[in-house]
């Protein structure tokens, strides 16, 4: 079993950063793929980023290539999104997610582990 936690979420204005981080716990996180998902009232879950156990390939949705960086250290169990430039339009609450087999790393349904998620919210 595999647990995560989010953090890092708040208010940023137009331009600005910020990191989110997803904290796992359970002895097979560092075997996990784990991928960032955004929720808005238009979309249910969009992909956000992957990065693979190992962290030597990552994967980036359309909307945020170029701006955010995910990163892993399996020392300290913990994923980072690093977002730069954020824009209004990445105001969403994100959820980190967690899978053993990854086959598809932008469909939800392959992710077994999900947090609670964290609000971001980017003002104009």
């Amino acid at each position: 079993q595999v647990q995560v936690v989010e953090s890092g979420g708040g208010l940023v204005p137009a331009g600005g950063s910020l990191r989110l981080s997803c904290k796992g716990a359970g002895r097979t996180f560092s075997s996990c793929a784990v991928g960032w998902f955004r929720r808005t009232p238009e979309k249910e879950r969009e992909f956000v980023a992957t990065i693979d156990r190992r962290g030597s390939s990552t994967w980036y949705g359309e909307p945020v290539k170029g701006r955010f960086t995910i990163s892993r250290d399996n020392a300290e169990n913990t994923v980072y999104l690093q977002m730069n430039s954020l824009k209004p339009e990445d105001t969403a609450v994100y959820y980190c997610a967690a899978g053993i087999s990854v086959t598809r790393v932008d469909i939800p349904s392959k992710y077994e582990y999900w947090g609670q998620g964290t609000q971001v919210t980017v003002s104009s």
